[in-house]
Parts: C-alpha cells; sequence; structure tokens
C-alpha cells in the first residue's frame, strides 16, 4: 500500500465534513470503548493481567535472537519452512514465489496487517494471482478498493447503507439482484459468495497474532472463523508475520489473550482462537501439505533498544485509535498508510519516513488517553514528543513553526521574562476582545478560527491567578 501520509490535513479536513463517515465512526465511540469499560469491570485483576502481558514482552524482546530461532527450529521439525524477510520486497517476494511453485490460480486471504505493510494484494495481482479477501471487514474493502481504516474493524467508516450498494454492484454477476438491506442478509450473502472462493483456492495467507516458540505454532484470533477455512482447506499455508509477534509458551499466550480481546472488542475471548503447527499430518483429516512462515522486520529490528522500543510490545488491539479524540474525528484513511490512529502516528514515520509523515506526531493532542488504555502500557505520547523533537532537530518542520518554537524556548528559558511577556499579551488579548469573550479572526491563528472561535482570556494570567489563589488561601 502505498503511503499519503503526506497529504494528512487535506485528508483530515475532507473527513471532518464527511456526514457518512462521522455516522459511521459513531460506533466507535458507542461500541468499542463502553464494550471494553464493561469487559474491563467483570475483571478486577485486569491490570495484574496487563502487568504480566507486558513482562512476557519485553522478556521476549530482550532475547528476541533466542526465541525467533527456537521458533524457527519447532516449525521445521513440524515440517514446515521459515522464510526470512528484511524489507516488504523481500517479503513480497516470497511469498509470490511459493504461490508460483504452487501452480495456484486463486488466493484467499485471512486478515493479516503484515499483508497490507508488505501491499501484498498488488503484489499477487500483478503476478497474475486472484487474491481473495475472506474476512467481511477486508472483503468490503477490496470490493471498495479501499485500504482499511481500522485494525480490528477494518471497514468501520462504512455505513450500512453504502454496503448494501456495494454489494449490489459486486454480486450481480452471483445471481444476487435484491438489494439486502439488514445486516444478517449481507452476511449470508457474502458467505455464499466466498465459499466457492474457500474451496477452489489453492493457497491460503493468513496473518498471526502470536508465534509460539515453544512448539512452533503460529495463533489468529477472529471472530468469523475464515481464518480457518484459510488456513485448512488450501494444499499451502502461508503465515506472514512481525518479527515482534514471538513468545515463548502456550501459557504465554494465554495470558496475552486475556488481555487482547477485552481490549479490541470488549469480549472475554475472541470467537474463535486457532493454533497450526506445520503442515497436515499423516492421521490428521484436513489441513495444508505445505505451511510456510514469512518473518518480516521491516525496520523492527533497528527499533530493539532505542527510544522507540516500547513500540513492538504492541499486540494490535485498537485501543488507543478506540479512545483518540483525533481518530475518532477523522478515521483511518486520513492517516494515509496502513497503521493508523496513535500507534500508526509513530510506526508510520519510522516506516515511511518522518518527511513523508512529518504531519502524524504533530496531530495528536498528548491528552494520555492511549497510554492509559494501552493493555502493554505503551508510552505513545512520549514517542510522538520524540518524533517531534527529530523533526525538529532535522529541520523537516515549516520555518514558521521553527521560529515560533525557537521563541518560545528564548522566553520559557528566562522565567521572569516570560511572566511579563505573556501577562502583558494576555492583558492586551482582552483588551482586543472588549467584553466579546472570543475573537472570530486573528493573526497567526487561522487554523483555529475559520473553524470556531478563539476563547479570549480573563484579564489575568494562569500564573497570576494561581498565585492569587494561593495567597488567599493562606489567609483562611
Amino acid at each position: 500500500m502505498k503511503s499519503t501520509a503526506s497529504q494528512f490535513k487535506k485528508s483530515a479536513g475532507m473527513a471532518l465534513v464527511n456526514p457518512d463517515l462521522q455516522r459511521a465512526m459513531g460506533f466507535i465511540r458507542g461500541g468499542f470503548v463502553k464494550n471494553r469499560q464493561a469487559a474491563l469491570a467483570r475483571l478486577p485483576e485486569f491490570d495484574e493481567l496487563r502487568r504480566s502481558a507486558r513482562g512476557i514482552k519485553e522478556h521476549t524482546l530482550q532475547n528476541l535472537d533466542f526465541y525467533l530461532e527456537a521458533f524457527e527450529k519447532r516449525v521445521q521439525a513440524n515440517g514446515g519452512h521459515v522464510h526470512w524477510a528484511s524489507t516488504p520486497e523481500d517479503a513480497r517476494n516470497i511469498v509470490v514465489g511459493i504461490c508460483k511453485r504452487a501452480g495456484a490460480k486463486r488466493v484467499t486471504k485471512g486478515k493479516s496487517m503484515v499483508g497490507e505493510e508488505i501491499a501484498i494484494n498488488e503484489a499477487l495481482e500483478s503476478a497474475g494471482f486472484e487474491p481473495v479477501e475472506t474476512d467481511l471487514g477486508e472483503y468490503i474493502i477490496q470490493l471498495a478498493k479501499e485500504p482499511p481504516s481500522h485494525i480490528i474493524a477494518p471497514a468501520v467508516h462504512k455505513t450500512k447503507n453504502q454496503i448494501t450498494e456495494l454489494f449490489h454492484e459486486h454480486h450481480v454477476r452471483y445471481g444476487y439482484t435484491e438489494r439486502q438491506t439488514d445486516v444478517p442478509a449481507l452476511v449470508d450473502e457474502a458467505r455464499k459468495v466466498l465459499r466457492e472462493k474457500f474451496l477452489s483456492a489453492e493457497v491460503g495467507i493468513t496473518g498471526a497474532n502470536f508465534l509460539v516458540a515453544e512448539t512452533g505454532s503460529t495463533v489468529i484470533v477472529t471472530n468469523e472463523g475464515n481464518g480457518d477455512l484459510t488456513n485448512t482447506l488450501p494444499r499451502v499455508h502461508i503465515v506472514t508475520a512481525g518479527i515482534e509477534k514471538v513468545v515463548p509458551t502456550r501459557e504465554d499466550v494465554s495470558t496475552l489473550l486475556r488481555v487482547l480481546a477485552r481490549s479490541a472488542t470488549g469480549q472475554e475471548m475472541s470467537v474463535y482462537t486457532t493454533f497450526s503447527t506445520g503442515p497436515r499430518r499423516k492421521d490428521d483429516l484436513d489441513g495444508p501439505s505445505e505451511f510456510h512462515v514469512v518473518l518480516l522486520d521491516n525496520g523492527r529490528s533497528q527499533m530493539l533498544g532505542n527510544e522507540f522500543h516500547e513500540m513492538l510490545r504492541c499486540i494490535r488491539c485498537g485501543a488507543c485509535m478506540n479512545h483518540c479524540p483525533v481518530y475518532q474525528g477523522i478515521g483511518g484513511h486520513a492517516y494515509g498508510w496502513v497503521y493508523v490512529g496513535p500507534m500508526g502516528s509513530v510506526l508510520t514515520p519510522l516506516m515511511v519516513g518522518l518527511d513523508q509523515a512529518g504531519d502524524l506526531p504533530n496531530a495528536c493532542t498528548l491528552n494520555g488517553r492511549c497510554q492509559e488504555v494501552c493493555p502493554m502500557g505503551i508510552g505513545l505520547p512520549g514517542m510522538l514528543r520524540q518524533l517531534r523533537r527529530r523533526q525538529y532537530q532535522n529541520r523537516q518542520s515549516s520555518r514558521t513553526s521553527r521560529a515560533a518554537l525557537a521563541a518560545w524556548s528564548f522566553f520559557a528559558r528566562r522565567p521572569r521574562l516570560y511572566r511579563r511577556v505573556m501577562g502583558a499579551a494576555v492583558v492586551s488579548l482582552a483588551w482586543l476582545a472588549r467584553g466579546r469573550g472570543r475573537f472570530r479572526h486573528m493573526l497567526l491563528a487561522g487554523g483555529w478560527t475559520s473553524v470556531r472561535d478563539l476563547p479570549a482570556p480573563q484579564g489575568s494570567s494562569f500564573q497570576n491567578q494561581w498565585r492569587k489563589r494561593r495567597q488567599a488561601g493562606s489567609h483562611e
């Protein structure tokens, strides 16, 4: 998927005035957020579980080479193959090569963020294969020729009416001529269309929520069961995963699963949790004859031990974006790449370049809700500030913003001068407001006043008001 993160400001502006998108995004505020709160209320030990899960991931990252090698040995012992990909291009070439050797024509896919990261659908189509998304949300956006707008709900930006029209447009050729307007009927229609795709595919590609070093197993969690059909019906099963997905044992997976679903959708557990361990054995009733795991680096190893190390703990639950006021307002497409919301505002600049995604770290309000709800306790606000600092040091920010920061820094290092200048500015602005209490237009504040009024100061700086209140309290 080609990044359009450089168009963030324009895309965000369009999203804010898109009535269909704003209606659809209401599901985030009224669904995922409330469901998570209810799920956590039913589990008093959630914070203890979160600390345990964080410890598991940290231990694994500190010994990542050991556990990756252990995972590879177990996969090979089970009859599978492990492929190492440094870049998205390497991963694409590996997957396409496996499909060619399998003589495939059709490839079914379960939801995989790494698949989006390496743009595998485009690569498969260019090589003459037919990739078919089988997750309902991914299937919807594939028909719409759009990227996902959420990690766990790729089509959350679509309304029911939009999906009705989309299915009607694409399913007529399969004999479905009647527009379906209720959700169960839409799901049933998609299921019937996809059934033949499942049965005729030669290769199935899934992602992995976890890789188990102890057994060489890959783990996926789904609510639809499409992942099971994707990894058992075709002759060849390919798993694409980032190197940070490995964990030591099945017991560790159990701990992580308990925080994953609650943080993501508010469920105690996802409906399906599937462990895949190598190709079909002699006495197995089903399963693939070939099993391949493609492990992607794409900059992840460079994050180990540096200021962005915490990002490798991410289990892709989506809690940070569900609680982000910016994401709730503009949806995922405005971010311009695979990863969206707060975690995307960190990952996208690291993976596609800060020069291409410099607006993302600056879009955050730094309210801290993302870190508060993250099951892995990832310090996203701190990493966003670090990206802003790097951007400033590399002179990648605008001259205006650099000049403003330099001026603020000059005064901030001189507290007495800062208080005098700010005091004078507050008094002047209060006088200019002349009792109106707001400004409809202001020089250098057009980004704010073009869509809302700017509140006027009340005639005294915060520091002065605080000092007076403290003095008044000491005399009581």
